[in-house]
């Protein structure tokens, strides 16, 4: 049996070869059962040594110092300094150490061995000195025993202890001689310690306890067999579920788990639309209008460049929202998530997109050059789908950003959704490859859906029923013809009592004489494509939330956030269910060896309390 230990911890059954060490810091643990022993644990560990002898190194020495300090350090543990009677107990570092660790000498008691082997009176007296108290005294003191040695045959322990009554041995106090006084005594000492650390033992035994069950609780239910484990998966869908809905709907006090930010969805959804909406508004076309100075209430917000106005609220409420996205780190992207994603989102800018040119009129006059037929006060009807093909050209490039911002931050929320339900790597992992092929496919349609409002946008003849478009054309025509009049009108205060603009009817036909055929078509194309593109910006800006992000990416049957349904679960096939949350061998083991621990200490709880 001893040479089957060794060969578990590696060690050498002959200290003369070199296979193997010398030391280990496992345990060999002995259990002697019977209804005459005595409930105790006996700790034997190595002796600090100073210097290596053949077989031992500088690191044993070591670890079989750092072996000791960790069983006496702590304070339920008696420490017993067995020493050498023939030794120069001056030299014996392992007094030192209970010192530092038992200041008061409360749980240390020294132990003489070897009594046979001092022959010398003076070695004799010394000895006698330590047990008496005369010479390094001890709270404690320190006993003298004999224990059987190699040469001491089949000795039974009265006949051993036959030396004390000798001299010197005999003149010593009878309570500090032999083994059964230090077993007396070491049951003395056990009971005050366990009266003392008793309140204390109590807690730590239900420390254990707690620590055990909070690991076994982490393990998740047993799932042995089909039934359990589809219960199990099942149990996790439907609280992904609970999740996701109230994410969804901002309802973040359903749980403490809100708290984490990756889990506030649709807040983080808003706001990257928000921004989007007013990047979109700013720069999404490539040239900037003229200014009319129109109050058109569904029209394009436009801010020039050069403008020197204090920020309004809105635009305030724009630069906070950057900040939070920033914070969120929604465009630095992970490589684990580039991995996964990287065929569908677009490589996302760290800076904004670059604000519209202020060279309209002279490219929509190129435009109306090259574009010209044999036109009597007309002009080609393809002009305005061209024109607005350039004007709408960085559509689809923003609108893949705002896409890609969106499902980064629903892909983050599925992955975090899942952390905080299912605890155990292994089967979160396996869930997640089970589940990543459907929902990469999800954010493949939404994209798709997203790029075919782009292409229906850019590539259909322009054209609406709604009417505002044709309100916005009538007023910036009428605009026109007012800044003609303006120079030939003339102030009258007379009539009203305030201020009047007074013009002869017979100069508003003669308004519009002085411009060509050109400018006049110019000024029209550029009308009928402001009032037309203002309105198809809002209505693309919608359309995109609506059908690319609300309807496929969030609350539509085609959601991610769909994929990992109950239904989901039942569907599955038994083997990949085995697959996802079948438990390893491994966690099987720690499963029954913490539900074993768990009963002792229950029942250890029990005696305690009794």
């Amino acid at each position: 049996m001893k040479d089957q230990a060794n060969e578990k911890m590696g060690l050498r059954a002959d200290i003369s070869t070199g296979n193997g060490a010398v030391f280990s810091e496992d345990v060999l643990k002995i259990e002697v059962q019977g209804p005459r022993e005595d409930y105790l644990t006996i700790i034997d560990v190595p002796g600090i040594f100073r210097t290596t002898t053949q077989g031992t190194t500088k690191d044993d020495m070591v670890m079989v110092k750092d072996l000791v300090k960790r069983y006496i350090r702590d304070d339920r543990t008696i420490i017993l300094a067995v020493l050498p009677s023939n030794v120069d107990i001056a030299t014996q570092e392992i007094l030192e150490l209970a010192e530092d660790y038992d200041k008061n000498g409360e749980r240390t008691l020294g132990v003489l061995t070897k009594p046979d082997l001092v022959l010398e009176p003076s070695a004799q007296a010394a000895v006698c000195d330590l047990v008496r108290g005369k010479k390094r005294p001890l709270t404690l003191g320190y006993f003298l025993v004999r224990n059987r040695g190699a040469s001491s045959g089949s000795k039974e322990q009265p006949e051993l202890d036959q030396i004390f009554r000798q001299q010197p041995w005999i003149d010593l106090p009878e309570d500090r001689v032999g083994i059964p006084a230090l077993k007396e005594q070491l049951r003395s000492l056990l009971v005050d310690i366990t009266r003392r650390e008793f309140p204390k033992l109590l807690q730590d035994v239900s420390n254990q306890i707690k620590e055990c069950k909070r690991e076994l609780n982490s393990l998740g239910p047993p799932r042995q067999d089909e039934r359990e484990q589809r219960s199990f998966l099942s149990r996790i869908a439907e609280t992904f579920q609970d999740r996701a809905r109230a994410a969804l709907a901002a309802d973040y006090n359903a749980d403490p788990v809100f708290d984490q930010d990756e889990l506030r969805l649709i807040t983080h959804v808003v706001n990257i639309t928000d921004v989007f909406s007013a990047d979109f508004q700013q720069g999404a076309h490539s040239r900037h209008f003229e200014n009319l100075d129109l109050s058109i209430s569904y029209g394009a917000c436009e801010v020039a460049a050069d403008c020197d106005c204090e920020e309004t609220p809105v635009v305030l409420m724009i630069d906070n929202l950057r900040a939070l996205l920033e914070k969120a780190r929604v465009d630095d992207v992970a490589l684990g998530e580039l991995a996964e994603l990287g065929d569908i989102i677009v490589p996302l800018p760290p800076h904004r997109t670059p604000m519209p040119r202020d060279d309209f009129s002279a490219w929509i006059n190129d435009v109306y050059l090259q574009s010209r037929g044999l036109d009597l006060g007309t002009f080609n009807a393809n002009l305005v789908s061209t024109a607005f093909a350039e004007q709408s050209r960085k559509w689809g490039d923003m609108t893949k950003i705002y896409m890609s911002r969106v499902i980064i931050t629903l892909h983050r929320f599925i992955a975090a959704a899942l952390r905080s339900i299912c605890q155990e790597e292994q089967t979160r992992g396996q869930l997640w490859s089970a589940i990543l092929e459907s929902l990469v496919e999800r954010y493949k349609m939404a994209m798709a859906q997203a790029s075919l409002l782009v292409e229906v946008e850019q590539r259909k003849k322009p054209y609406t029923l709604n009417r505002q478009f044709t309100e916005a054309l009538s007023k910036a025509r009428g605009y026109r013809v007012t800044q003609l009049l303006r120079p030939k009108a003339r102030k009258d205060t007379r009539q009203y009592g305030e201020l009047q603009y007074m013009v002869n009817l017979d100069d508003i036909a003669k308004a519009a004489e002085g411009k060509s055929n050109v400018e006049q078509l110019q000024e029209e194309i550029h009308d009928i494509l402001h009032a037309y593109y203002s309105l198809a910006l809002n209505r693309f800006i919608d359309n995109v939330f609506q059908l690319a992000v609300d309807y496929s990416l969030l609350h539509g049957p085609s959601s991610p956030l769909k994929v990992f349904t109950q239904d989901w679960v039942i569907n599955l096939e038994s083997e990949q269910l085995e697959r996802i949350v079948g438990e390893t061998k491994s966690a099987k083991k720690r499963r029954s060896k913490l539900a074993k621990k768990i009963e002792d200490l229950s029942n250890a709880l029990k005696i305690l309390k009794t």
